[in-house]
């Protein structure tokens, strides 16, 4: 189960509708359930430490990183959402934005938003 929310989370990275922070959550707790080895090597990925340990340990990411994100996000799905609008395909259209608002919505307002001291006193802990 991890390495295909893995799977799907690296997808999601490419493709606008997946979103990859919930695979690679749940791919943490796969690992840290299953294999040792596995969730040592994930949460030592540069992606991990950069996007994800703030958030797993306190649950907060700074506003870098939200934005960051959301950024990314926005831009992907536009991407997706500009090649189907063009191809008059409007239910997709539909789903993807109500996908992308929810992204905005949970990240606004779901996320604890942390300062930059508490990030760097967090990663400090886990070395």
């Amino acid at each position: 189960m991890g390495c295909i929310c893995l799977a799907l989370g690296c997808v999601g990275i490419a493709l606008p509708i997946l979103p990859t922070v919930p695979f690679f959550l749940v791919t943490v707790f796969c690992f840290a359930n299953s294999s040792q080895k596995l969730h040592n090597w994930f949460i030592n990925t540069k992606m991990y430490k950069k996007h994800l340990e703030s958030f797993v340990k306190k649950k907060g990411m700074t506003v870098q990183t939200k934005a960051t994100i959301l950024l990314s996000v926005t831009l992907l799905m536009g991407i997706g959402f500009f090649m189907m609008i063009r191809k008059a395909i409007y239910i997709p259209c539909i789903i993807l934005g109500i996908v992308w608002l929810c992204h905005i919505i949970y990240f606004v307002f779901g996320v604890k938003t942390i300062s930059k001291a508490e990030e760097e006193k967090i990663k400090s802990e886990s070395r």
